[in-house]
This record gives structure tokens, C-alpha cells and sequence, in this order.
């Protein structure tokens, strides 16, 4: 019996050792933002001037330079809720495809912990947001504390915790001070476009490591009672978790040449933009008395000829589809599951090259084509590029078939033919509402066509994005197994 005390002492010391220094921070964190928001409440008169004085003084600074609000508004969108809800959502996922439900549950309770603080602070608070001379820009809601600041401190402080293990010593610190240095130019980037006062930043950066400090003591109180050793936080909460967290831990190298594969993708590439200018001058100035001249001539008509309202409301939410925002958001959806299930950059490698080529080819081709839409009512009204080709049919055709191209090998599931008929059936529509529109010719969608075959298929000629099936890779989760997943990810977040 004394020997069963000594063993659970033993591990309460070396945890309480640890995390004094810790406890001191978190509660320190926490008073500091407490006397602040009292503060803030009160219009503390030093405070007031000093956080006008600031927001004043920034403004005159910034707004002047365009440039420099144009890279502060990209700066601070890291901290926004759609790029943290992103993160936050592909991370849990990736850990629940690794079986990590207790790293899942961390960063889930964590971040909705610091979605319930934000708008309940705000709503206490009630103060209002900086009044400068310039508005850069407007943002609605209340002031106090700053949502951006709190979300990037807890958001990127719980993904750091989360993903330690994974990288190697010498890296750990890199990390940490790089994740130190985007928070605080969020929170930075948050005063300079007059959108909050220091005051706002200074509490939310408080509340958020009090927070994130709570969430993570309340972690590691959950490893000793189970008797695991705790770890500095400097190794992360789950150093035992490390070949589970690492993206890609069983890949030796991306591609064995990378060097031949970077000139062959630059080769291909002219060749493929010679072949789409090729077909667009020949179809848009040369091809007058031929199929093509009928074709491109009757069907815009005739679609024009056949415009309803219902129809113009339907093509323009299914042209939606191929805009970049849609197309982005798959993209970024799908990678990190791919990388998630089957451990290996090359897929996710083939999808990006994919819509890097897409975007570049589309925009390289349509400038030195430069051609006119067709010659009748344009719903969308001017666009800024040219008709040939078109490039919401090509980035949807490039997207699905990509996905189609890493999925139907990896899986004898039933459902891998959803994403072949996807290839099919998202292009035609959005090739069909851009045609009803009066945007494109059905040339364009050819020259779409052209460019999705011809750029994909040296892709996977150079990539070879299935390499690792040949080698004998297989899924996290085995496709016979995906319909007992729930009870798989319940049994590993019961397990010790």
C-alpha cells in the first residue's frame, strides 16, 4: 500500500513541479484581464487617453498608404473567424481519421470556449469601436475585447500544443516563436486599421492564454490521473502522439527528382499554353464558315432565346460552383483529409499543382487570346478577363477530376464512383450556366476541356500521385472498415 502512495506521489510532485510556474502565468493571465476589463468598464481616464491617443496617432499613420492597409488587411485576416474555423475544424478532423479523439476534444472544447467569451465579453462590455478621421474599414459589432486577437492566441497556441511532438527539437522553438510573431501582428494589424484600441488587444491577449492555459492544465490533470508522466509544455500535451500527428511520417522523400520534374512541368506547360493559344485564335478569329463558327453563334442565341427568371436565378447559384471562393474551399477541404487518411504530400502536391497550372494557363491564355463574349445579354455584366477559355468551367473540370483522379484507386468502396460522376456532373452544369449566361462560346468550354486533359494528365505523368497505392500504401482507417469508424474513434477516446 505504501508502495501504491509513493508511486501516485512521485507523479503529483513531478506535476506539480512542472506547472507551478504555469499555474502562475494562467492565474496571472486572468487577473490581468479581469483589472483590465474593470478598467476598460470604469473609462479609466488614463487608459481612454491612451487608447485614443494611439488609435489617432495610427490612423493618420496608415491610412494614407494604400499599399500598406492592402497588407495589413491580408495580415489580419489570418486571425478571422473563417480562417480559424478552418484550421481548427481540418485539424480535428485529421486527428479523428488518426484516432487522437482526446487531442480532438482539446482543441474542439478549447476553441468553442473561446467562440462562447468573444460576443458574451463584447455584449458585457458594450463599448464601442475607435472613431478616426480616415475609416480604413468598417466592422460591426462591439469593441472590447478584440475577437481577432483572442481567436489567434487561443486557436494557434492550441494547434502549437497539439502538433509539438511532431516536429523535431530544433524546430520546436522556430515554431513557437513564429506562432508568437502572428498573433501579435494580428493583434497589431488590429489597431493599425482603427478597428480596435490597444486596451482591446491587450485583453484579449490575456483572456486568450488564461484560457488556452485552463484548457491545457485541465489536459495534462487528465494524463495524471491516469498515470502518465506529464511532459513540459515545450513537448507538447501528447509527446506519445507524435507519428500520429506528423502529416506525412512514413514518406522518405516527395518526388525522387524533384529537380527533372520542375523542368518537365515547365516544359509541358509552354507546350499546353501553345496548344490552348493554338485552338482560341483559331476558334475566335479564324473560323468563320466552319462547325465551330455555327456552334458558337447558335447556342449562345438560342439559350438567350430561352431565358426565364427561374432559370437566370438557377444558373447564376450553379455557376457559383466554379467561382474561386468554391473552388478554394474543396481545395481545402480535401487536402488535409487526403493527408489525414493516407499520410503522403504527393496527393495533396498533385491537387495544388493542379490549381496553380488551372489558374495560370487560364490567365496566360485568355490575355494573349483576348476574346470577346459572345453577342448577347451578358447577365453577369463586364467581366475582367476574356472569354477564351473559360475559367470557372476549367478550375471545376481541374478540381473534380483531380479528386477523382487520387480517390478511385485508393478505395473499392461503392461510393468512389460519387466522385467520377462529380467529375461529370459539376463541369456540365457549370459549362451549361455559363453558356445560358451569354459568358462563354461552347468553344470556351472546350478550351477548357483542352486544358484540364492536357494539364492533368502530364501532372500525373510527371507526379504520379498514386505511387504510394502501387507501393502497397493503405488508409489510416481501411475502406472495409469506414461504417465501423464512430465506434473505432469512441474506443480510442476511451483508451488509456
Amino acid at each position: 500500500m505504501g508502495a501504491v502512495k509513493e508511486a501516485l506521489r512521485r507523479p503529483l510532485g513531478h506535476f506539480t513541479e512542472r506547472t507551478l510556474a504555469g499555474l502562475a502565468i494562467v492565474l496571472g493571465a486572468g487577473a490581468g484581464f479581469g483589472v483590465l476589463l474593470v478598467l476598460v468598464r470604469t473609462r479609466w481616464s488614463p487608459l481612454y487617453d491612451v487608447d485614443h491617443g494611439v488609435a489617432a496617432w495610427l490612423n493618420e499613420l496608415v491610412a494614407p498608404h494604400g499599399p500598406l492597409v492592402t497588407v495589413l488587411n491580408a495580415l489580419t485576416d489570418l486571425g478571422g473567424r473563417a480562417v480559424i474555423v478552418w484550421l481548427v475544424s481540418v485539424a480535428v478532423i485529421g486527428l479523428l481519421i488518426r484516432r487522437q479523439g482526446r487531442l480532438a476534444v482539446f482543441l474542439i472544447v478549447t476553441g468553442v470556449g473561446a467562440l462562447v467569451l468573444d460576443p458574451a465579453l463584447k455584449t458585457l462590455v458594450d463599448r464601442l469601436r475607435p472613431e478616426v478621421e480616415v475609416p480604413i474599414g468598417t466592422y460591426a459589432g462591439d469593441s472590447f475585447p478584440s475577437g481577432h486577437a483572442l481567436g489567434s492566441m487561443v486557436a494557434y497556441g492550441a494547434l502549437l500544443l497539439v502538433f509539438l511532438p511532431a516536429m523535431s527539437r530544433r524546430w520546436r522553438k522556430p515554431a513557437i516563436g513564429l506562432v508568437a510573431v502572428v498573433v501579435f501582428l494580428i493583434g497589431l494589424t488590429r489597431i493599425a486599421l482603427g478597428v480596435h484600441f490597444v486596451s482591446d488587444v491587450l485583453g484579449a491577449w490575456l483572456l486568450g492564454a488564461a484560457w488556452l492555459g485552463v484548457t491545457a492544465y485541465a489536459f495534462r490533470l487528465w494524463r495524471l490521473e491516469r498515470g502518465r508522466p506529464v511532459p513540459a509544455l515545450s513537448e507538447g500535451l501528447e509527446p506519445e502522439a507524435a507519428h500520429d500527428v506528423a502529416p506525412a511520417p512514413d514518406e522518405a522523400h516527395l518526388l525522387p527528382h524533384p529537380r527533372a520534374a520542375v523542368f518537365e512541368l515547365i516544359v509541358g506547360w509552354v507546350l499546353i499554353l501553345g496548344a490552348l493559344y493554338g485552338f482560341g485564335m483559331f476558334v475566335s478569329y479564324h473560323a468563320g464558315g466552319t462547325f465551330f463558327a455555327t456552334l458558337d453563334t447558335d447556342v449562345p442565341r438560342w439559350f438567350a432565346e430561352h431565358r426565364t427568371p427561374g432559370r437566370d436565378d438557377f444558373s447564376h447559384w450553379w455557376s457559383k460552383v466554379g467561382d474561386t471562393h468554391a473552388i478554394l474551399l474543396i481545395t481545402l477541404v480535401f487536402c488535409p483529409i487526403v493527408l489525414a487518411v493516407w499520410r503522403r504530400w504527393r496527393p495533396v502536391l498533385f491537387v495544388a499543382l493542379t490549381m496553380f497550372g488551372e489558374l495560370s494557363l487560364f490567365l496566360a491564355s485568355a490575355a494573349a487570346v483576348d476574346r470577346p463574349r459572345p453577342p448577347v445579354g451578358n447577365l453577369d455584366g463586364p467581366m475582367p478577363t476574356s472569354s477564351f477559355p473559360s475559367g470557372h468551367i476549367a478550375a471545376t473540370l481541374c478540381v473534380w477530376v483531380a479528386i477523382a483522379v487520387i480517390v478511385f484507386p485508393r478505395t473499392d468502396r461503392w461510393w468512389r464512383w460519387l466522385f467520377v460522376a462529380a467529375a461529370v456532373v459539376m463541369p456540365t452544369g457549370v459549362a451549361v450556366s455559363r453558356m445560358y449566361r451569354g459568358m462563354h462560346h461552347p468553344t470556351d468550354f472546350m478550351g477548357a476541356i483542352i486544358l484540364t486533359a492536357l494539364w492533368i494528365g502530364l501532372l500525373y505523368w510527371v507526379i504520379r500521385p498514386n505511387e504510394d497505392v502501387r507501393e502497397g500504401n493503405q488508409p489510416s482507417i481501411e475502406s472495409e472498415d469506414v461504417h465501423t469508424l464512430d465506434d473505432e474513434l469512441a474506443k480510442a477516446s476511451r483508451s488509456d
